[in-house]
Protein backbone atom coordinates (compact mmCIF):
# COMPACT_ATOMS: atom_id res chain seq x y z
CA UNK A 1 0.00 0.00 0.00
CA UNK A 2 2.78 2.38 1.08
CA UNK A 3 4.18 3.56 -2.64
CA UNK A 4 1.02 3.43 -3.86
CA UNK A 5 0.15 6.25 -1.27
CA UNK A 6 3.67 7.87 -1.38
CA UNK A 7 2.53 7.97 -5.15
CA UNK A 8 -0.91 10.13 -4.59
CA UNK A 9 1.27 12.20 -1.61
CA UNK A 10 4.37 13.11 -4.78
CA UNK A 11 1.72 14.05 -6.84
CA UNK A 12 2.07 17.33 -8.67
CA UNK A 13 -1.71 16.84 -10.64
CA UNK A 14 -5.19 15.73 -10.10
CA UNK A 15 -4.92 13.26 -12.44
CA UNK A 16 -1.93 11.53 -11.13
CA UNK A 17 -3.67 11.67 -7.40
CA UNK A 18 -6.60 10.24 -8.48
CA UNK A 19 -4.52 7.23 -10.29
CA UNK A 20 -2.67 6.84 -7.22
CA UNK A 21 -5.89 6.55 -4.86
CA UNK A 22 -7.26 4.21 -7.49
CA UNK A 23 -5.00 1.43 -6.91
CA UNK A 24 -4.78 2.15 -3.35
CA UNK A 25 -9.35 1.65 -3.46
CA UNK A 26 -9.24 -2.30 -4.10
CA UNK A 27 -6.71 -3.03 -1.49
CA UNK A 28 -9.00 -0.81 1.06
CA UNK A 29 -12.04 -2.61 -0.03
CA UNK A 30 -10.53 -5.54 0.69
CA UNK A 31 -9.39 -4.64 3.94
CA UNK A 32 -12.99 -3.86 4.93
CA UNK A 33 -14.91 -6.42 3.25
CA UNK A 34 -12.98 -8.89 5.81
CA UNK A 35 -14.17 -6.55 8.65
CA UNK A 36 -17.48 -7.08 7.77
CA UNK A 37 -17.88 -10.69 7.04
CA UNK A 38 -16.07 -11.24 10.63
CA UNK A 39 -18.29 -9.16 12.22
CA UNK A 40 -21.50 -10.17 10.64
CA UNK A 41 -24.51 -8.54 11.86
CA UNK A 42 -22.62 -6.01 14.71
CA UNK A 43 -21.58 -2.41 13.89
CA UNK A 44 -18.16 -1.91 12.50
CA UNK A 45 -16.87 1.92 13.36
CA UNK A 46 -13.80 2.44 11.04
CA UNK A 47 -12.17 6.03 11.24
CA UNK A 48 -11.06 7.76 8.55
CA UNK A 49 -7.15 8.42 7.90
CA UNK A 50 -5.55 10.44 10.50
CA UNK A 51 -1.55 10.86 10.76
CA UNK A 52 -0.12 14.20 9.15
CA UNK A 53 1.16 13.16 5.56
CA UNK A 54 4.69 13.41 5.81
CA UNK A 55 4.51 10.19 8.62
CA UNK A 56 4.11 8.23 4.88
CA UNK A 57 7.00 9.68 3.92
CA UNK A 58 10.77 8.58 4.17
CA UNK A 59 12.05 10.73 7.29
CA UNK A 60 14.07 14.15 6.42
CA UNK A 61 17.60 13.76 7.77
CA UNK A 62 17.78 10.19 5.98
CA UNK A 63 16.83 11.36 2.79
CA UNK A 64 19.41 14.25 2.93
CA UNK A 65 21.98 11.24 4.19
CA UNK A 66 20.89 8.87 1.51
CA UNK A 67 21.25 12.00 -1.30
CA UNK A 68 24.76 13.26 0.07
CA UNK A 69 26.31 9.47 -0.24
CA UNK A 70 24.26 8.99 -4.02
CA UNK A 71 26.21 12.46 -4.71
CA UNK A 72 29.69 10.81 -3.44
CA UNK A 73 29.35 7.43 -5.12
CA UNK A 74 28.20 9.72 -8.66
CA UNK A 75 31.78 11.48 -8.48
CA UNK A 76 33.51 7.91 -8.38
CA UNK A 77 31.47 6.10 -10.76
CA UNK A 78 33.23 4.01 -12.63
CA UNK A 79 31.03 4.15 -16.21
CA UNK A 80 28.24 5.90 -17.62
CA UNK A 81 25.50 3.02 -17.16
CA UNK A 82 26.24 3.58 -13.03
CA UNK A 83 26.24 6.97 -13.79
CA UNK A 84 22.67 6.98 -15.36
CA UNK A 85 21.75 5.06 -12.90
CA UNK A 86 23.17 7.20 -9.77
CA UNK A 87 21.47 10.22 -11.12
CA UNK A 88 17.73 8.75 -11.57
CA UNK A 89 17.95 7.81 -7.94
CA UNK A 90 19.41 10.89 -7.30
CA UNK A 91 16.99 12.68 -9.11
CA UNK A 92 13.79 10.45 -7.01
CA UNK A 93 15.50 11.19 -3.86
CA UNK A 94 15.88 15.17 -4.53
CA UNK A 95 11.65 14.60 -5.53
CA UNK A 96 11.29 12.82 -2.40
CA UNK A 97 13.05 15.28 -0.05
CA UNK A 98 11.41 18.36 -1.51
CA UNK A 99 7.97 17.09 -0.67
CA UNK A 100 9.15 16.04 2.77
CA UNK A 101 10.26 18.97 3.22
CA UNK A 102 6.85 21.40 1.92
CA UNK A 103 5.24 18.88 3.96
CA UNK A 104 7.07 19.39 7.46
CA UNK A 105 5.10 20.71 10.28
CA UNK A 106 6.21 22.33 13.45
CA UNK A 107 3.85 20.72 15.30
CA UNK A 108 2.34 17.74 13.02
CA UNK A 109 -0.23 16.48 15.55
CA UNK A 110 -1.90 19.80 15.45
CA UNK A 111 -1.82 20.40 11.75
CA UNK A 112 -2.99 18.71 8.57
CA UNK A 113 -4.50 15.88 9.62
CA UNK A 114 -7.92 14.66 10.45
CA UNK A 115 -11.00 16.07 9.05
CA UNK A 116 -8.53 19.08 7.75
CA UNK A 117 -7.25 16.13 5.74
CA UNK A 118 -10.14 15.38 3.89
CA UNK A 119 -10.88 18.50 3.06
CA UNK A 120 -7.50 19.68 1.54
CA UNK A 121 -7.53 16.49 -0.30
CA UNK A 122 -11.23 15.50 -0.77
CA UNK A 123 -10.28 12.63 -2.96
CA UNK A 124 -8.29 10.84 -0.53
CA UNK A 125 -11.54 10.25 2.17
CA UNK A 126 -13.93 9.77 -0.79
CA UNK A 127 -11.85 6.61 -1.96
CA UNK A 128 -11.85 5.53 1.39
CA UNK A 129 -15.49 5.74 1.82
CA UNK A 130 -16.18 4.45 -1.68
CA UNK A 131 -14.11 1.71 -0.31
CA UNK A 132 -16.23 1.02 2.49
CA UNK A 133 -19.11 0.90 0.59
CA UNK A 134 -18.46 -1.09 -2.03
CA UNK A 135 -17.39 -3.73 0.29
CA UNK A 136 -20.58 -3.26 2.30
CA UNK A 137 -22.29 -4.14 -1.05
CA UNK A 138 -20.40 -6.58 -2.40
CA UNK A 139 -20.82 -8.51 1.32
CA UNK A 140 -24.00 -7.74 1.61
CA UNK A 141 -25.19 -9.94 -1.80
CA UNK A 142 -22.88 -12.52 0.04
CA UNK A 143 -26.14 -12.77 2.94
CA UNK A 144 -23.91 -10.75 5.13
CA UNK A 145 -25.89 -8.45 7.83
CA UNK A 146 -23.26 -5.19 7.51
CA UNK A 147 -23.83 -2.00 9.29
CA UNK A 148 -20.67 0.83 8.60
CA UNK A 149 -20.22 3.78 10.96
CA UNK A 150 -17.99 6.16 9.19
CA UNK A 151 -15.98 8.28 11.96
CA UNK A 152 -14.37 11.64 11.26
CA UNK A 153 -11.48 12.21 13.20
CA UNK A 154 -10.05 15.95 15.11
CA UNK A 155 -13.09 18.03 14.39
CA UNK A 156 -12.93 21.29 16.10
CA UNK A 157 -15.70 23.32 14.45
CA UNK A 158 -19.16 22.15 13.12
CA UNK A 159 -18.46 23.26 9.73
CA UNK A 160 -15.65 21.08 8.98
CA UNK A 161 -17.79 17.89 9.60
CA UNK A 162 -20.82 19.48 7.49
CA UNK A 163 -18.25 20.40 4.68
CA UNK A 164 -16.70 16.22 4.86
CA UNK A 165 -20.22 14.85 5.74
CA UNK A 166 -21.83 16.08 2.81
CA UNK A 167 -19.06 15.22 0.52
CA UNK A 168 -18.73 11.80 1.80
CA UNK A 169 -22.33 11.06 2.54
CA UNK A 170 -22.86 11.58 -1.42
CA UNK A 171 -20.22 9.30 -2.59
CA UNK A 172 -21.92 6.52 -0.12
CA UNK A 173 -25.30 7.47 -2.08
CA UNK A 174 -23.75 7.57 -5.53
CA UNK A 175 -22.04 3.64 -4.17
CA UNK A 176 -25.19 2.01 -3.16
CA UNK A 177 -26.78 3.41 -6.29
CA UNK A 178 -24.67 2.04 -8.73
CA UNK A 179 -24.44 -1.53 -6.61
CA UNK A 180 -28.54 -1.29 -6.36
CA UNK A 181 -28.19 -1.83 -2.24
CA UNK A 182 -29.54 -0.01 -0.02
CA UNK A 183 -26.92 -0.21 3.44
CA UNK A 184 -27.84 1.36 7.17
CA UNK A 185 -24.87 3.26 8.07
CA UNK A 186 -23.94 6.42 10.57
CA UNK A 187 -21.76 9.17 10.14
CA UNK A 188 -20.14 10.03 13.33
CA UNK A 189 -17.08 12.05 14.90
CA UNK A 190 -14.00 11.88 17.24
CA UNK A 191 -14.09 14.84 19.83
CA UNK A 192 -10.51 14.99 20.25
CA UNK A 193 -10.08 18.89 21.07
CA UNK A 194 -11.61 20.93 24.05
CA UNK A 195 -13.20 23.22 21.18
CA UNK A 196 -15.52 20.80 20.23
CA UNK A 197 -16.47 19.58 23.34
CA UNK A 198 -17.70 22.93 24.46
CA UNK A 199 -19.86 23.15 21.12
CA UNK A 200 -20.74 19.80 20.79
CA UNK A 201 -24.41 20.96 21.09
CA UNK A 202 -23.93 22.07 17.19
CA UNK A 203 -21.47 18.94 16.09
CA UNK A 204 -24.56 16.54 17.26
CA UNK A 205 -27.01 18.14 14.77
CA UNK A 206 -24.21 16.52 12.13
CA UNK A 207 -23.08 13.57 13.55
CA UNK A 208 -24.97 10.41 14.56
CA UNK A 209 -22.07 9.58 17.24
CA UNK A 210 -19.12 10.71 19.22
CA UNK A 211 -16.31 9.22 19.83
CA UNK A 212 -14.13 10.67 22.39
CA UNK A 213 -10.46 10.42 21.31
CA UNK A 214 -8.80 10.48 24.29
CA UNK A 215 -5.15 10.22 24.18
CA UNK A 216 -5.83 13.77 22.10
CA UNK A 217 -8.00 15.22 24.39
CA UNK A 218 -5.86 15.08 27.10
CA UNK A 219 -3.00 16.25 25.10
CA UNK A 220 -4.92 19.45 23.88
CA UNK A 221 -6.26 19.81 27.26
CA UNK A 222 -3.06 19.57 29.09
CA UNK A 223 -1.65 21.00 26.57
CA UNK A 224 1.34 18.05 26.99
CA UNK A 225 3.34 15.93 24.46
CA UNK A 226 2.62 12.51 24.79
CA UNK A 227 5.90 11.09 24.08
CA UNK A 228 7.88 14.00 24.98
CA UNK A 229 6.42 14.11 28.51
CA UNK A 230 5.93 10.28 28.83
CA UNK A 231 9.77 9.94 28.28
CA UNK A 232 10.17 13.21 30.53
CA UNK A 233 9.00 15.84 33.64
CA UNK A 234 6.01 13.55 33.46
CA UNK A 235 7.57 10.95 35.80
CA UNK A 236 9.13 13.35 37.87
CA UNK A 237 5.44 14.94 37.85
CA UNK A 238 3.75 11.51 39.70
CA UNK A 239 7.12 10.77 42.13
CA UNK A 240 6.63 14.19 43.48
CA UNK A 241 2.51 14.04 43.77
CA UNK A 242 2.00 17.17 41.58
CA UNK A 243 -0.14 14.85 39.24
CA UNK A 244 -1.35 11.52 41.07
CA UNK A 245 -1.33 9.45 37.53
CA UNK A 246 -0.33 9.42 34.64
CA UNK A 247 -2.92 11.40 32.67
CA UNK A 248 -2.38 9.41 29.42
CA UNK A 249 -2.86 5.59 31.21
CA UNK A 250 -5.87 6.83 33.69
CA UNK A 251 -8.01 9.65 32.87
CA UNK A 252 -8.17 12.99 33.95
CA UNK A 253 -11.91 13.28 36.07
CA UNK A 254 -11.24 17.03 36.99
CA UNK A 255 -10.32 18.09 33.54
CA UNK A 256 -10.18 16.02 30.66
CA UNK A 257 -13.63 13.83 32.30
CA UNK A 258 -15.21 17.53 32.72
CA UNK A 259 -14.96 18.22 28.72
CA UNK A 260 -16.36 14.81 28.24
CA UNK A 261 -19.56 15.02 30.44
CA UNK A 262 -19.99 18.65 29.06
CA UNK A 263 -20.13 16.95 25.51
CA UNK A 264 -22.13 14.09 26.20
CA UNK A 265 -24.88 16.34 27.73
CA UNK A 266 -24.90 19.19 25.30
CA UNK A 267 -24.86 16.64 22.86
CA UNK A 268 -27.92 14.64 23.74
CA UNK A 269 -29.47 18.09 23.97
CA UNK A 270 -29.26 18.14 20.11
CA UNK A 271 -29.56 14.45 19.53
CA UNK A 272 -30.88 12.83 22.41
CA UNK A 273 -30.24 9.13 20.51
CA UNK A 274 -26.14 10.12 20.21
CA UNK A 275 -24.03 7.01 20.81
CA UNK A 276 -21.23 8.06 23.11
CA UNK A 277 -17.92 6.07 23.73
CA UNK A 278 -14.41 6.76 23.94
CA UNK A 279 -11.41 4.97 22.20
CA UNK A 280 -7.86 4.69 23.46
CA UNK A 281 -5.61 3.20 26.09
CA UNK A 282 -8.17 4.77 28.35
CA UNK A 283 -10.84 2.28 27.44
CA UNK A 284 -9.09 -0.34 28.96
CA UNK A 285 -8.16 1.02 32.17
CA UNK A 286 -10.35 0.29 34.70
CA UNK A 287 -10.30 4.00 36.94
CA UNK A 288 -11.32 5.39 33.10
CA UNK A 289 -14.14 2.79 32.68
CA UNK A 290 -15.99 3.58 35.61
CA UNK A 291 -15.76 7.47 35.39
CA UNK A 292 -16.82 6.65 31.68
CA UNK A 293 -20.05 4.32 33.04
CA UNK A 294 -20.83 7.76 35.06
CA UNK A 295 -20.65 9.93 31.96
CA UNK A 296 -23.08 7.80 30.90
CA UNK A 297 -21.00 6.84 27.58
CA UNK A 298 -22.41 4.24 25.47
CA UNK A 299 -19.17 1.76 25.06
CA UNK A 300 -15.41 1.75 25.70
CA UNK A 301 -13.03 0.38 22.94
CA UNK A 302 -9.45 -0.47 23.38
CA UNK A 303 -6.72 -2.95 21.99
CA UNK A 304 -7.49 -6.68 21.86
CA UNK A 305 -5.35 -7.83 24.80
CA UNK A 306 -7.15 -5.34 27.30
CA UNK A 307 -10.13 -6.82 26.16
CA UNK A 308 -10.87 -9.10 29.27
CA UNK A 309 -9.90 -6.51 31.71
CA UNK A 310 -12.31 -4.03 30.01
CA UNK A 311 -15.27 -6.21 30.35
CA UNK A 312 -14.52 -6.94 34.08
CA UNK A 313 -14.46 -3.10 34.63
CA UNK A 314 -17.17 -2.39 32.92
CA UNK A 315 -19.15 -5.13 34.91
CA UNK A 316 -17.69 -3.83 38.10
CA UNK A 317 -18.92 -0.54 37.51
CA UNK A 318 -22.71 -1.52 36.29
CA UNK A 319 -23.02 -3.31 39.52
CA UNK A 320 -21.40 -0.55 41.64
CA UNK A 321 -24.25 1.64 40.02
CA UNK A 322 -27.05 -0.53 40.53
CA UNK A 323 -26.12 -1.17 44.04
CA UNK A 324 -25.77 2.85 45.03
Amino acid sequence: RLPHFQKMIMADYPVERREALAALLPFQREDFAGLFRVMDGKPVIIRLIDPPLHEFLPDLVELVSELADLKIRLKHAPDMTTIDTLLADIRQKEQLRKRAQSLKEANPMLGLRGVRLGIYIPELTTMQVRAIFEAACMVVKEGIDVHPEVMIPLTSHVNELVRQRGVLEAEAKAVMAEQEVEIAYKFGTMIELPRAALTADQIAGAAEFFSFGTNDLTQTTFGISRDDAEAGFLIEYMETGILPSNPFATLDRDGVGQLIDMAVKKGRTTNPALECGICGEHGGEPQSIALCHELGLTYVSCSPFRVPIARLAAAHAALKAKSA
